[in-house]
């Protein structure tokens, strides 16, 4: 099992608006290999951090997800809202280990 941590750095003031947008994305990401996901916004550290995490079985299965989102026009049409939000990202992928 492993773990995808997608890491963003919001414009300022921008994390209610990307809190909104999760709870859309949540809605439609199942379509696509996702399990329920979580977002975290930080409590301390670099300011507006939002964080999504999704768990899949195996890299593979990350990878086909992945793939059908990038193709998905779903996807397209939240991608250009959420992208209006984001100063930087970054992924992180783990293997859970307990």
């Amino acid at each position: 099992m492993i773990l995808v941590r997608d890491v963003f750095q919001l414009k300022f003031g921008k994390a209610k608006e990307a809190k909104a947008l999760w709870k859309e994305w949540s809605a439609i990401e199942k379509k696509f290999g996702y399990g329920p996901s979580r977002a975290s916004v930080d409590l301390t550290g670099t300011f507006y951090t939002f964080v999504l995490e999704n768990t899949f079985e195996s890299v593979s299965a990350f990878e086909q997800a992945l793939k059908k989102t990038l193709a998905a026009r779903e996807f397209s049409n939240w991608y250009r809202k959420f992208t209006l939000l984001v100063e930087s990202g970054r992924r992180e992928i783990y293997t859970i280990v307990a």
